[in-house]
């Protein structure tokens, strides 16, 4: 992607780029005619199987305030008392994160938080279940756009640790 491509997509989208190219990344971001706001319209619109969207869920640490995110496959939901256990060792709990709070620490709004290029730092938690998908696509800053990737380069990428907190 040239400099005049990269500067006519939106502010959130630019910074994922940039954060791909630099790991010279093989895939750029792509803009979807439609919006992929949730994992069902994202595997729609891309023609791929609901587990390959890999989806971005905050969650507010009460302790710290401090943002957790768990990627995830978009055929699952995230256990919260699992979560709870592994990022919560106070005993404090998890809350939901409003548009709000997920805009601040990631710079991105809901319906298209990227994995990567925070605004802030986020402890990052990568749902073992990604895993057994070759390629995901994950949100790329912007509701309408996504890019692809390995799982396992996204938790090198990130150094975010790979664990099981999807529901049974």
């Amino acid at each position: 992607m040239c400099g005049a491509e990269l500067q006519a997509l939106p502010e959130g989208v630019q910074r994922v780029a940039a954060f791909l190219q630099q790991r010279g990344h093989l895939h750029t971001p792509v803009m979807l005619d439609d919006a992929a706001r949730t994992a069902p319209q994202a595997a729609d619109a891309l023609g791929v199987a609901l587990g390959q969207i890999a989806k971005s869920i905050v969650f507010r640490r009460k302790a710290d305030d401090a943002a957790v995110m768990v990627v995830t496959s978009g055929d699952q939901r995230v256990d919260e008392k699992k979560l709870e256990a592994l990022v919560c060792t106070d005993g404090k709990r998890l809350g939901r994160a409003d548009a709000e709070f997920v805009k601040a620490r990631t710079g991105f709004s809901i319906g298209g938080v990227s994995p990567v290029a925070h605004a802030t730092p986020v402890l990052l938690l990568i749902d073992q279940s990604l895993l057994r998908f070759e390629a995901v696509w994950a949100a790329a800053g912007h509701p309408h756009a996504v890019f692809e990737l390995m799982p396992k380069t996204l938790a090198q990428w990130t150094g975010a640790l790979v664990v099981d907190v999807a529901s049974a």
